[in-house]
């Protein structure tokens, strides 16, 4: 039995819990957070990072240069619009993100909601697992397996899902590592 489909689907699992995670505000200054953000440009809605240089020239500090001066208003909008909870500081042609230092209710309280997307992902996973279980047994069902492939595919796929939700927690000990060590 071939399980590069279930291995794909958990693959993706991981992908998106990670890019999840890179969202976080955890009190560094990270560009990622302004992913969500987007602009009207032209009637477009655009990422700010399509329409201006945003870059991290200090630790706390976001740094965000539109390449056309009009769209500053409509940047200063959108992130004051958006829930990333920063307020952009606008001099006419630079809009500057301060990362204000984080206490520790905050940090606790940002592991907790960290915590919350690696089970998420992890359910997601399981997810997976139980689709490729039920796979297989439709398969030996259907006489297209015998029973000895049947219990060979759900150890290998137990053996896939361990990984995975392995790779999950140390995903997410980074992290909380990261946020804690702030």
């Amino acid at each position: 039995m071939d399980f590069t489909s279930v291995k794909d689907k958990m693959e993706k699992t991981i992908s998106v819990f990670a890019e999840k995670l890179s969202e976080v505000r955890a009190g560094r200054a990270n560009p990622a957070i302004l992913n969500k953000v987007k602009i009207d440009y032209y009637g477009t809605p655009t990422p700010i990072n399509q329409v201006a240089g945003v870059s991290v020239p200090e630790a706390r500090l976001i740094v965000i240069q539109p390449w056309d001066a009009s769209v500053l208003k409509e940047i200063e909008k959108a992130i004051i619009a958006s829930d990333i909870g920063i307020n952009p500081n606008n001099d006419g042609k630079v809009i500057r993100l301060a990362f204000p230092e984080l206490n520790e209710e905050r940090r606790k309280e940002l592991v907790k909601d960290i915590k919350k997307m690696a089970e998420e992902a992890k359910v997601a996973v399981r997810g997976v697992r139980r689709d490729g279980l039920d796979e297989a047994k439709a398969k030996q069902k259907n006489s297209e397996i015998t029973e000895d492939e049947l219990k060979n595919a759900e150890t290998e796929i137990q053996k896939i899902t361990d990984k995975y939700v392995e790779e999950i927690d140390a995903i997410l000990a980074n992290k909380e590592k990261e946020i804690m060590s702030i």
